[in-house]
């Protein structure tokens, strides 16, 4: 499956646009996780964990955008946007949500 930014994909025509296809993953962040982001927030630094939470939760999106448009019999997804936001009384949920176009090829 292509998944793109991009509105096209090069060197192959769209022959068909098959509808818009989501992936939104939800994750909590553990307590050990905040734990470690407040000490770097004081201290300075990159929080590991936290980083590592947001690219599983983006990989996840991603892949389950593409489950989706393989569903309708696409070949590919162009023009993926990709938003992150938290969530929960306590900014405690992180949210990855991406969309697309899914498209079949020549």
């Amino acid at each position: 499956m292509i998944v793109t930014t991009t509105p096209s994909v090069e060197g192959r025509n769209i022959r068909e646009y098959r509808g818009i296809v989501f992936g939104e993953v939800v994750a909590g962040v553990n307590f050990l996780k905040d734990i470690g982001a407040a000490l770097r927030n004081v201290f300075g630094g990159r929080s590991k964990g936290y980083e590592e939470e947001l690219t599983r939760a983006r990989d996840e999106s991603l892949a389950e955008m593409a489950q989706r448009a393989a569903a309708m019999g696409a070949d590919a997804v162009v023009g993926v946007k990709m938003d992150y936001e938290v969530l929960g009384t306590g900014n405690d949920m992180l949210m990855v949500t991406c969309s697309g176009t899914a498209v079949k090829l020549d």
